[in-house]
């Protein structure tokens, strides 16, 4: 069974199974609106300041907290997680000031937040199954250090966060805060990258991983959103426009740099392997390679189909900008025949061991991306 009626079924037995489980359920528009098309009971929120309009946000079942955010992580060895993750396994890769770290999709499916600090710097790594939006940003605003929660609330099928220090609600997608009294603050995004489980252990041996112990029973390794991502299907609660430039389900490599967005097709970047573009002034690099199954396939995330994956990177490396191909299963420069992996860091070669500078990107559908940042342009080879 794929497709809508699918994900009908699956969005039924998460809720079902949420409940079983016993979890915790319980265009701009005017900030001069002050009612909401949807119940308010049970909230702080100044509904009178926002920044859309309220009639875009819809429930998307759960209520406040029904999926439960990850508040105290905790962590075990690559030797430990490696009992039970599967070599191709999507995990997020998010490293900073010396502390590197893999966040397991099969356990962010089932709880979409994850409020850590990594490196000193408190941080949030969000994860929203209907729109792949896999996002670490920095949890300070000001003096303030935030901590997040999920409002049971979609906007464009996006999760709408909320923080608990003030209950203003953001946009999982694009780190702003859309309704509250933080109206209009922007998170900062920092470098993540979705990538297979075993690349990550070779690469980061000292790097640690999320446990499965996290105080909640959940099917970890299983997959509620069944079939979600087959192309052909339909985004699920979407009320928003359409951009037919790509099937609305087309993974992307997505790029924000200043005033411009590109969008390179997983589709393309399959066939290619390696894409060097300037964006906004910036030579940057995109490289993709297989090897990582989709964690909203089958219902086992682990026998789930390829998708591979992509990273982006900045391609200047002491005042020189390098230029980079795709030859025999192998990324190299052809400015010193160095070999690079899709963690943008060289394995053999003159510059072995130089890690390229990290480039703030995602992996969402196209429709998700498009919504948000409608004047894209999308890499065509």
């Amino acid at each position: 069974m794929r497709g809508p009626l699918a994900l009908g079924f699956a969005w039924g037995l998460l809720v079902a199974s949420l409940v079983f489980v016993g979890s915790s359920w319980g265009t701009i528009g005017s900030a001069a609106t002050t009612s909401a098309p949807f119940d308010t009971a049970g909230w702080k929120t100044d509904f009178s300041r926002h920044s859309v309009p309220l009639t875009q946000i819809v429930s998307g079942g759960p209520p406040k907290d029904g999926i439960p955010a990850i508040d105290r992580p905790r962590f075990v060895s690559a030797a430990a997680a490696d009992t039970w993750l599967k070599p191709q396994e999507p995990v997020i890769l998010v490293a900073h000031g010396g502390d590197t770290r893999a966040y397991p999709l099969e356990i962010l499916i089932w709880h979409e937040i994850v409020n850590d600090t990594l490196g000193g710097m408190p941080v949030a790594i969000t994860f929203c199954p209907l729109c792949h939006t896999a996002i670490a940003f920095d949890r300070r605003v000001g003096t303030r250090v935030l901590d997040f929660g999920t409002t049971g609330k979609l906007r464009f099928s996006d999760l709408v966060m909320y923080d608990r220090q003030t209950e203003s609600w953001w946009q999982q997608a694009t780190g702003t805060a859309i309704v509250g009294e933080l109206t209009g603050t922007q998170l900062v995004p920092l470098p993540a990258q979705i990538v297979a489980w075993d690349l990550f252990k070779r690469a980061e041996p000292a790097g640690v991983v999320l446990s499965r112990d996290t105080g909640y029973r959940r099917p970890y390794g299983q997959n509620p959103y069944l079939g979600y991502d087959d192309v052909r299907s339909s985004p699920f609660l979407y009320r928003g426009p359409k951009d037919g430039r790509l099937p609305p389900m087309e993974r992307v490599a997505a790029v924000s740099m200043g005033t411009q967005a590109v969008a390179y097709p997983f589709s393309v970047l399959s066939r290619v392997g390696v894409v060097n573009d300037t964006v906004a002034g910036t030579p940057i690099v995109v490289l993709f390679a297989p090897g990582v199954t989709s964690a909203l396939d089958q219902e086992s995330i682990a026998a789930s189909r390829d998708v591979g994956t992509a990273g982006v990177f900045r391609r200047t490396v002491g005042g020189r900008v390098l230029r980079f191909a795709r030859a025999g299963g192998h990324i190299t420069d052809l400015q010193t025949g160095s070999t690079w992996s899709v963690l943008g860091r060289a394995l053999a070669g003159p510059l072995a061991g130089t890690q390229l500078p990290r480039v703030v990107s995602d992996q969402p559908f196209w429709f998700a991306w498009a919504v948000f940042r409608p004047q894209t342009r999308i890499y065509q080879p």
